[in-house]
């Protein structure tokens, strides 16, 4: 794969040429059924946004399907990563199947010899096996290249369908303040300042740009400064170079606007660590008008907010543009679908076999239709020959309802049916969504190390990346001022950051 731009350029057009292929496709083959009475116990990950319900229809249906005795526990995402070491300190007491939201997180793992390689129980997996072979040979590489680890084996399994909505990010504002006050979107970053300024004139006791889990979300709003650009490694695809974006100029400018905001009271003081709920007060109160962050957080909002302002309008709007000189008015791409399944190597045959049988049920024709759509009459209507999703009184989206295409019950999901998924209000805005990404997809999302580089990203990487984030924080508090940059860029490079990229340039060579 000599660039994975050749495989993304022009994703969203490919996405509709192979639409059919999600629930169509791939035949469906027998033989994984599991043994009579099976059980197979899954741990899956909880947003706090769209928490999974047990006694929801997507449960219901994979149980039919599988005839598994299924035994889920759901752990929140903010606890997820603490408690699932100790899962795997004791071998004993193993879940048959986990689920990530990262790729990261299999690595380790497989390395240890805790996972089972789908390569390696193929012949439990007939659906997947044909469903992947069904895909043209770019879509195929996309999906299985961006999952693979460093021995070239398939630990994590790929998600597929939902590009053009999970993982989707924009920047969004109030449409319906904006207008209500004659406010003009902004384009540059002195139109950006000004509007923020405007609005806290009219709300006193608001925080005009909303933006949450700063320092992480400086690689979503970093093309607005320079394309590609990351506060820690990124690869340049322009330079075709990679790059920590923390030892950069660049990211001098992104700190000292931040401060800016933040001594302004225009973005709240806490905004690197504020918690979902009170974020989420700020967005529904009259308080939050501008902020980058999911896509989905439209359909989120906007039921929850119209029960107390009918009015409420959150739509997308095209990335200002921070650096007229080597800025964009793009966003970063991460839509590489991020969840997946793995097979917990329990040592246990015949529960290994159940576990990848459950699986392959996961990316058949029959779960294709059941996970995305639900049955007619229980889950969606045929309204003027389109499939239109039953709804209830707050118009809550089909994952919160019936908890369809959620980590633990998602695997292969019917493009067909994002337009209907997601309501009009995405709609709306979703030709900015997709016309204002860059162009690539940042390879850090999907690199797989082998050991050597591995070491380096537990040592030089922890270490570098736990002083950046220090070191940022303190500057965004005042605890250290910003004349420092220099010096906190000097101490960068004696870390080793030169070696760090160096491991980086080598993963990525393998696949580029």
């Amino acid at each position: 794969m000599k660039r994975l731009s050749k495989i993304t350029a022009g994703f969203l057009a490919m996405l509709m040429l192979f639409a059919f292929v999600a629930c169509t496709k791939a035949p469906t083959e027998t033989g994984t059924a599991l043994s009579d009475g099976a059980t197979v116990k899954l741990v899956t990950l909880s947003d706090p946004s769209w928490p999974l319900n047990e006694d929801c229809k997507a449960w219901e249906y994979i149980r039919e399907g599988t005839g598994a005795n299924l035994e889920v526990q759901a752990v929140p995402s903010s606890d997820y990563y603490s408690k699932v070491p100790l899962m795997f300190a004791a071998p004993e007491t193993l879940p048959d199947l986990m689920t990530f939201d990262n790729k990261a997180s299999s690595e380790k793992y497989a390395t240890q010899g805790a996972l089972v390689a789908l390569d390696d129980v193929a012949e439990h997996m007939p659906n997947y096996n044909a469903f992947i072979a069904s895909l043209s040979e770019a879509e195929r590489e996309r999906l299985v290249t961006t999952r693979k680890a460093a021995d070239g084996k398939v630990y994590y399994s790929p998600t597929y369908g939902r590009e053009s909505m999970q993982g989707m990010r924009a920047w969004m504002y109030r449409k319906d303040i904006f207008e209500k006050h004659n406010l003009k979107v902004p384009e540059n970053k002195d139109e950006f300042v000004e509007v923020c300024r405007e609005l806290k004139k009219i709300y006193p006791d608001s925080y005009p740009f909303s933006m949450r889990n700063g320092l992480n979300y400086i690689s979503m709003i970093g093309p607005q400064w320079k394309p590609y650009f990351s506060n820690f490694a990124y690869y340049d695809f322009e330079s075709e170079k990679w790059s920590y974006g923390a030892t950069e100029p660049t990211m001098l400018e992104i700190l000292t606007f931040l401060k800016q905001m933040v001594d302004e009271k225009l973005l709240p003081a806490d905004f690197m660590t504020i918690n979902t709920q009170t974020w989420q007060e700020l967005i529904t109160t009259d308080r939050g008008f501008i902020f980058p962050d999911f896509q989905t957080r439209i359909d989120f909002f906007t039921p929850l907010a119209r029960t107390q302002n009918p009015e409420f309008t959150l739509t997308a709007m095209i990335p200002p543009v921070m650096n007229e000189e080597t800025g964009t008015n793009k966003i970063g791409r991460f839509n590489i679908d991020p969840y997946g399944f793995v097979l917990c190597n329990t040592k246990d045959e015949k529960r290994i076999s159940n576990a990848a049988k459950y699986l392959d049920w996961m990316f058949s024709d029959e779960a294709c239709e059941l996970l995305t759509w639900g049955k007619e009459g229980e889950t969606y209507n045929v309204v003027d020959g389109k499939r239109v999703y039953i709804t209830d009184e707050t118009g809550a989206q089909p994952n919160t309802l019936y908890g369809f295409s959620l980590p633990g019950t998602i695997a292969r999901f019917d493009s067909a049916a994002v337009d209907a998924f997601e309501s009009e209000f995405v709609a709306a805005g979703r030709h900015i969504t997709t016309t204002y990404l860059m162009d690539e997809v940042a390879p850090t999302m999907w690199l797989s190390f082998n050991e050597e580089e591995t070491k380096v990203m537990e040592v030089e990487r922890v270490e570098i990346e736990t002083y950046t984030r220090e070191m940022m924080s303190k500057f965004m508090l005042g605890m250290e001022p910003l004349s420092k940059f220099d010096e906190f860029v000097e101490t960068i490079n004696e870390m080793g950051v030169e070696k760090l990229l160096a491991a980086y340039e080598s993963a990525y060579n393998r696949v580029k």
